[in-house]
């Protein structure tokens, strides 16, 4: 929950509809950030249909720039938009999502899950039927035999931290505020749902004037309990070989500058989760890389030499602990410094529950002088002199006319300044980001990998222009999620936030089908060669005519030397410029990298099959019980 202050109540009511109620309140939130009082509401994607259209399209029209709307091509991309503005804000700065009934609010559903998963907070307000039910079933209902009062809007409720259906104008009153609590919430912060059932958006009431008066919220910071510090500095000062990881929560409570103190005062090297990575500068002393099965060589190997790890900020998923065996040795112990109860007590964790840069600070103050012992510190040197050329040689340009993803991110990387943001989601591209981009600040790097989602990329690379537009913001996708939903290049175009977006076009599902294969199976329905097509195969293609129809600048290279000098060229465009080239869709950086559990069959006619099902039965048995 947030702390508010406003000035006193006002007195009377004023009569109006639910719609512009809701409207009226959401424009009245402000947020203090460095100082400045700024909207909490950057303002609200819609695409109206008759679930919507008249209600809240009559008061958002009427509010104009008050609280702007803008107009997406997709109700799943903008909602993926408006969840990269809010991680672009550090979760300060919020959007509202409106939708119809029906596949206009399922379509938001997916993104409503990358939103719970990635504790981000986005406000969904979708379209519902009547509540009077007088015309059903309307266009869209879903009708359920035994439950006439259930909608396709109850998908959003496991995928919600919070859930309402107004039913009633008075409902608003209460909830609302409720729904704000909750996206604002350092613990519970996630998505918000409001179903608003079309009759009851257009019925009118009389409101409380007070309802409405301007409030300035304040982001609250769970404080240290002192027993919990004690034990962690206790922990702390006996440890020979500490290792700190950092993950998203350090971005969201600005604790990098912090983190960046603690580390180089007391010796201690620092790895990098997905969420977390860009915490620290690349070329920091003390930052050793990704941690876990995208992780670096250097990273990992301090991992498993740690006799206490920290984790600040993280939920410690499956990729972060390798599927926890990566750092689950006898005689390690683990502190886990996070705001939420849920995630400060997974692995066992010694648990130090508070707002990250307040944990940091008082642990920089508690530790005084000490300091790692030197060996550990030259140790954290020597293994990040090696990865940096591991890192340098397979990101290297070897003239191939069907470069590696590596090879692609490296020539974006060499191309890419301070000011440069990097945006991505799904497949393979990832983990090679993950293991080998230099992160020069904190933002330069947004990569959505909790839920994993194909199709985030080109809508989150919006979002992220939308919330930082003095960033130059670069798209690296492939073909596959390119495919899966391109709408939004459109509306980059549209509303002029411009974006670089890198194609790479390896025919397929190249990072599951590389999976397939490390699992045993046989190429098989993911590289378009292997599957079911015409005779003639399927088609090839032209991602740059396709992103030309939508308004973009593209153009088609081959190769590291013309992606480089493409690269030169968007950078001059004034609008959504596109490159695309083939990649070979077989390699990938082998270096690095950690265990990771995906089941293989117990029984399979493959000796493939069942030969990767021994080695994972290997595995297994170094898995924490």
């Amino acid at each position: 929950m947030s702390s508010v202050s406003h000035s006193a109540a006002a007195s009377g009511t004023v009569r109006l509809t639910v719609a512009q109620a809701l409207v009226r309140y959401l424009s009245q939130q402000y947020i203090e950030q460095r100082g400045q009082e700024v909207p909490l509401f950057g303002g609200c994607f819609a695409i109206f249909g008759h679930g919507n259209v008249a209600g809240l399209g009559e008061a958002l029209h009427a509010a104009g720039d008050d609280f702007p709307t803008y107009r997406a091509h997709n109700e799943q991309g903008m909602a993926n938009a408006a969840i990269a503005y809010a991680k672009a804000n550090n979760r300060r700065r919020i959007m509202a999502c409106t939708s119809s009934i029906g596949p206009g609010a399922t379509n938001m559903v997916t993104s409503a899950g990358l939103a719970h998963v990635n504790r981000l907070p986005v406000l969904f307000l979708p379209g519902d039927t009547f509540a009077s039910r007088a015309p059903d079933p309307v266009l869209q209902q879903v009708e359920h035999f035994n439950d006439p009062g259930l909608s396709v809007n109850d998908c959003f409720r496991p995928v919600s931290r919070f859930f309402d259906r107004i039913t009633r104008p008075e409902q608003l009153l209460t909830s609302l505020p409720q729904a704000l609590a909750t996206l604002l919430d350092p613990v519970d912060c996630g998505p918000a749902t409001l179903c608003l059932p079309q009759d009851v958006q257009t019925l009118a009431f009389e409101w409380p004037e007070d309802f409405f008066t301007r409030r300035v919220h304040h982001i609250r910071r769970a404080p240290v309990a002192q027993e919990e510090l004690v034990a962690a500095l206790d922990t702390l000062r006996t440890a020979k070989r500490p290792l700190l990881i950092a993950g998203g929560g350090v971005h969201y409570s600005e604790a990098c500058e912090a983190l960046a103190t603690f580390a180089q005062q007391h010796g201690i090297p620092v790895v990098e989760t997905q969420a977390g990575k860009g915490a620290l500068p690349w070329d920091h002393a003390r930052n050793m890389g990704a941690i876990g099965v995208t992780g670096a060589a250097s990273a990992n190997q301090l991992a498993r030499e740690a006799d206490v790890i920290m984790a600040i900020g993280s939920r410690l998923q499956d990729f972060t602990s390798g599927s926890r065996t990566l750092f689950e040795a006898a005689g390690q112990t683990l502190i886990s410094l996070n705001v939420g109860r849920f995630d400060a007590a997974k692995h066992g964790a010694q648990q130090l529950q508070c707002d990250a840069l307040r944990g940091l600070e008082a642990l920089t103050a508690g530790l005084g002088d000490w300091a790692a012992p030197d060996s550990w510190v030259q140790r954290q040197s020597g293994l990040k002199q090696e990865w940096e050329a591991v890192r340098e040689s397979v990101m290297a340009d070897q003239g191939l006319a069907l470069p590696t993803d590596a090879q692609v991110l490296g020539a974006v990387n060499r191309q890419a300044t301070d000011d440069t943001t990097v945006v991505c989601a799904a497949g393979g591209l990832p983990g090679e980001l993950h293991k080998l981009w230099a992160a020069s600040v904190p933002g330069s790097y947004h990569v959505e990998y909790g839920f994993s989602c194909m199709g985030y990329e080109l809508a989150g690379g919006m979002g992220v222009k939308m919330a930082r537009p003095e960033r130059d913001i670069v798209v690296v996708v492939g073909d596959g999620s390119y495919l899966m939903l391109n709408s939004e290049l459109a509306t980059s175009v549209m509303l002029g936030h411009k974006l670089t977006v890198v194609v790479l076009d390896n025919r397929g599902f190249g990072c599951i089908n590389r999976l397939q294969h490390a699992t045993g199976g046989a190429g098989f329905n993911n590289l378009l060669r292997d599957c079911r097509t015409v005779a003639e195969g399927a088609p090839k293609v032209d991602f740059a005519a396709h992103a030309r129809a939508l308004g973009c600048q593209a153009e088609q290279v081959t190769g590291i030397g013309e992606l480089e000098a493409a690269l030169e060229r968007a950078r001059t465009s004034s609008t959504t410029y596109v490159i695309a080239l083939d990649t070979d869709p077989l390699p990938s950086t082998q270096e690095g990298g950690h265990w990771w559990e995906v089941a293989i069959p117990e029984v399979s006619e493959r000796t493939e099959v069942r030969d990767a099902y021994q080695g994972y039965l290997s595995h297994k048995r170094q898995q924490a019980r």
